[in-house]
């Protein structure tokens, strides 16, 4: 069985509390990490994120929860629900909610599975590139998604923060789950990161990162370290979960089309 390692790093920035919450382990159904990116008046953003994580990660050690894309994509909207169930109020400005993105693995069968809602990134390096795996529910990404915008324009948007998805809100959310698992290769790094992370990095820096340190947690501390060297003002909470498949300086193949989520619309 290929060695899987998991490590996390989070740290509230230049604000006054931290609102994200990280979920990982290695459950009766398989290794699986959590992170969410809570939001809301009077700290609720906190619990929203908490909550969230909590549903889902206990629903993920559940030994009567099977491997599959349609269970995982359950989980999340269980943890929807929960957050509907006590938001208390009508009022936007108390009203709380959420990003997510889950990674489960069947270290088993070597199968991946990943889902999102929101803003908050999971990543892949394999064979020296960067990829990401998940679809941002933002004003912004669905700009890029229709060509009104391109990816460098979208970092400087004023709005590039506005999310259209989220757990908590009002009715459904449709998580972006992948369509059927995917095999997991020797080298695969994986991360989870929130926005205050992914904000600071382009794909490529990820990679450069990962070739200068020796596990997981080495690679967390040095792109945190970079992250605080810039002393970017209202510096957002900024949190991440590595994912290691064995050995990431092995070389594996590139990416095909099974990774692509249900609604990804290539321009």
């Amino acid at each position: 069985m290929t060695r899987i390692r998991i490590a996390s790093c989070s740290d509230r920035g230049a604000r006054a509390t931290n609102e994200d919450e990280l979920r990982h382990g290695d459950g009766p159904n398989g290794p699986y990490a959590v992170l969410a990116d809570g939001a809301g008046g009077h700290a609720r953003g906190s619990e929203a994120a908490q909550r969230a994580a909590d549903c889902i990660e206990r629903v993920l050690c559940d030994p009567g929860v099977g491997f599959s894309p349609a269970n995982l994509t359950q989980i999340v909207r269980l943890a929807h629900s929960e957050l509907q169930h006590h938001q208390g109020s009508d009022r936007p400005e108390a009203r709380m909610h959420t990003t997510v993105v889950v990674l489960w693995m069947d270290a088993a069968q070597h199968h991946a599975l990943w889902t999102n809602v929101g803003d908050s990134r999971l990543y892949r390096i394999r064979q020296g590139r960067a990829e990401l795996l998940t679809l941002d529910d933002s004003v912004v990404q669905q700009m890029v998604r229709a060509g009104a915008l391109t990816a460098e324009q979208s970092r400087r948007h004023p709005q590039k923060n506005h999310l259209v998805a989220a757990l908590g809100i009002e009715g459904e959310v449709d998580p972006h789950t992948v369509v059927r698992p995917v095999e997991l290769l020797d080298g695969d790094a994986f991360l989870l990161c929130s926005d205050g992370w992914w904000d600071s990095f382009e794909p490529e820096d990820l990679v450069r990162s990962l070739s200068h340190v020796r596990d997981a947690d080495d690679w967390l501390r040095a792109m945190a370290a970079t992250i605080r060297s810039r002393a970017v003002p209202r510096q957002d909470n900024f949190s991440a979960v590595a994912v290691w498949v064995g050995d990431p300086a092995d070389v594996t193949v590139a990416m095909t089309d099974d990774t692509i989520p249900r609604g990804w619309a290539p321009r």
